[in-house]
């Protein structure tokens, strides 16, 4: 498989994830990806893609439910 970025060889490894929601930093450390031999640009399968989402909504939930606590 060939990177989408700079067409380099795409290789088994992991790569880390991080985003900020609402004031709160997430961090995930070594995710089972693809991850190109060229520019380290990963890949993360659907399934870890899903859990990554499901986290984040569940961040977002919580985040909510405190806006109305401090409200």
């Amino acid at each position: 498989m060939k990177c989408v970025y700079c067409q380099g060889e795409m290789k088994v490894g992991s790569a880390d994830f991080t985003d900020s929601r609402n004031e709160c930093d997430v961090i995930f450390h070594s995710l089972p990806a693809l991850v190109c031999s060229q520019c380290q640009e990963p890949l993360f399968e659907e399934e870890t893609v899903k859990a990554i989402q499901h986290v984040l909504s569940t961040l977002e939930s919580i985040s909510k439910i405190r806006q109305k606590i401090a409200a």
